[in-house]
């Protein structure tokens, strides 16, 4: 038998409906409202009405339907503040103890495309599974296709920072769960995000025009990609308003081939004919920065074909290698183009809340975006990319909708900012909260002490690389990567490519550590990025012995002759 309920309170009267037509009495109510005084000397207001359903019905059925009784009892309650309580402090246990035993893991997942197919069952489960059991598979099946990104021995790509007050920063966030896509959805989502980004602003020395109370402000995007999107779409709409939408096949945009990749797939998002899209060439001369003789030719060459520049991007710590590009430079080229000027600093922006580091976004005055992602260096946790703009009126007229059902007075008002109209997405998270916790429970200085250790490894590696004859460091470091490679024969037949293809696939698969790679000036370069919350100078030590006993490895091999 199926109970369908409907608890309904309306001047004391309670009812409730079975699929074959039964109706209980009012009188039941009556009955329970007494028998309750009788145990508490009053009724409790929150004795909800399905829990007085299910009771009238434990008295009226009793025996007769245990089975029903059971089966309203124990039914789902999604939130339920003592279960929470019970499997939170299960799953921060659980989570504790991976962070305990990491080093165990290794770094890269050694599993094989498809492996999960074959353990997880076709179907969701029809019934409750206990908490246990789902952990238990957590540790058993999905951990090992896990690769580690907080494992100390983790040095690929750029790190992806977590911390305990970036961890209960997401923990708050999503227990209240809130959509806070205009002020009105919860003003203190808003307000906490514009006073956040105006903190990290003024640590970052940037100038007056991106703090909120003047015509620019911070906004927090989940990712770089998304925040080059946005300004890209500001950019061009500035300029369409201008001159016409018809001029859209004209717009071109300039950046280095060291920059990120986001920049192109913005500009595939947002119309830009890809043969407008120049990516200029750096070398070693430059240590891979821009040149601004090199922009300045690009763009005379355009305008004398009848294009029209239009954005210009440069990097602070390009992915490759950390190239920094000259911003006051650049800047000033952007500015005597007329054309908007966005700073990419997603990786290295966080060292530059240290004084000695600070000169390397000089320049940044000239600038009409700028970008860092403190999810990557900053110890707040995926995602948190922040991003200033120095006139929002440009990203709010370009991405701004408006309407009927989420009009309200405040943003009628125009007293308000509505971050729905700063994205692409309508919903946001309550990111600010993570990046609140970070700075409120660390401090300047703590996190200036942070970085600076993360660079001192980096210096480290780099010194125990330049000791061995066989290597070589490719380009300066400048933050916290090291750029490498493993010298080939003399009478090598590719450059030393397959030797180090070779050398970092080798170590990676042995799980002890994980590094990548690049191309630069046509050579295969390791990447060795220095990050991770838990690594320490034996992490680094290491790491470099690793490399070393396999580099002996492959030049000793006889096979490995055409290296």
């Amino acid at each position: 038998m199926v109970w369908y309920l409907s608890p309904l309170s309306f001047l004391g009267k309670l009812c409730w409906v079975q699929e074959a037509g039964y109706r209980g009495s009012c009188q039941d109510e009556q009955n329970l409202k007494a028998d309750e005084r009788s145990r508490h000397g009053t009724v409790t207001p929150s004795f909800s009405a399905l829990t007085r359903v299910n009771l009238i019905l434990s008295n009226r059925l009793g025996s007769e339907n245990p089975s029903i009784v059971a089966e309203m009892e124990s039914g789902l309650k999604p939130m339920d503040a003592e279960e929470l309580r019970e499997n939170a402090h299960k799953m921060v246990d659980f989570i504790a103890d991976y962070y305990k035993s990491i080093e165990s893991y290794p770094v890269l997942s050694q599993v094989q495309p498809g492996y999960l197919r074959e353990l997880l069952p076709d179907s969701a489960p029809n019934h409750p599974e206990s908490l246990q059991d789902i952990l238990s598979d957590v540790q058993q099946k999905i951990l090992p296709g896990v690769t580690h990104w907080q494992s100390p021995d983790y040095f690929a790509y750029f790190p992806s920072n977590s911390s305990t007050a970036g961890f209960l920063g997401e923990m708050l966030s999503a227990g209240i769960n809130i959509v806070g896509f205009s002020w009105i959805t919860s003003p203190a989502a808003t307000e906490l995000e514009v006073i956040v980004l105006d903190w990290l602003a003024k640590m970052l020395k940037l100038p007056e025009h991106f703090l909120s109370h003047g015509k620019g402000g911070g906004v927090i995007q989940g990712t770089a990609s998304e925040a080059v999107l946005v300004v890209l779409l500001a950019a061009r709409d500035k300029v369409l308003r201008k001159l016409g939408k018809y001029f859209l096949g004209k717009l071109v945009v300039y950046n280095s081939d060291q920059a990120h990749s986001s920049l192109k797939k913005a500009c595939q998002i947002a119309g830009i004919h890809m043969e407008n899209y120049r990516v200029l060439k750096t070398d070693s001369s430059t240590s891979y920065a821009l040149s601004a003789d090199v922009i300045s030719e690009a763009i005379s060459k355009d305008c004398a074909a009848g294009l029209i520049p239009f954005f210009l991007c440069a990097t602070v710590g390009t992915t490759s290698s950390t190239a920094v590009d000259p911003l006051s430079e650049v800047g000033r080229i952007a500015k005597s183009n007329d054309m908007w000027f966005h700073v990419d600093a997603a990786y290295a922006g966080s060292a530059c809340i240290c004084p000695e580091y600070r000169h390397y976004i000089d320049g940044v005055e000239e600038a009409d975006s700028f970008n860092m992602n403190a999810h990557k260096w900053f110890l707040t946790n995926f995602d948190c990319s922040t991003l200033w703009v120095k006139d929002r009126s440009a990203l709010i007229h370009s991405l701004s909708t408006n309407p009927e059902y989420l009009k309200n007075k405040a943003s009628q008002a125009n007293t308000v900012v509505d971050y729905k109209d700063w994205q692409i997405p309508l919903g946001r998270r309550f990111r600010s909260l993570k990046l609140w916790m970070v700075l409120r429970l660390y401090g300047l200085q703590n996190l200036q002490r942070y970085i600076r250790n993360h660079i001192k490894l980096a210096e480290l590696f780099e010194e125990l690389v330049a000791a061995d004859s066989r290597f070589e460091v490719v380009v300066p470091r400048t933050f916290s990567l090291v750029c490498f490679r493993l010298l080939p024969r003399p009478d090598g037949q590719d450059n030393g490519y397959k030797l180090n293809y070779n050398l970092m696939d080798t170590v990676n698969s042995s799980g002890k550590i994980f590094i990548s790679h690049t191309v630069l000036s046509g050579q295969f370069i390791l990447r060795f990025a220095v990050g991770a919350p838990l690594t320490e100078e034996r992490h680094i030590k290491a790491a470099w012995k690793a490399l070393q006993d396999q580099a002996s490895a492959l030049l000793a091999d006889p096979g490995n002759s055409e290296f």
